[in-house]
């Protein structure tokens, strides 16, 4: 693979979509996120959370 391909296959990440992810994990405590990317782009961050209770 040459550098210009490597280029090319790098993800862009913005601070403001590192801030995002940043959030978004501290924000959590059982569940999971899930980041999409289209052409080398963050388009899309999903979080699912869970909410556990004892069965005390």
């Amino acid at each position: 693979m040459t550098s210009d391909t490597k280029k090319n296959n790098q993800t862009q990440l913005t601070p403001e979509i590192a801030n995002q992810i940043v959030s978004v994990l501290q924000g959590i405590r059982f569940g999971s996120v899930e980041i999409v990317i289209h052409d080398g782009k963050v388009v899309q961050i999903e979080r699912k959370e869970k909410i556990r209770f004892d069965a005390k």
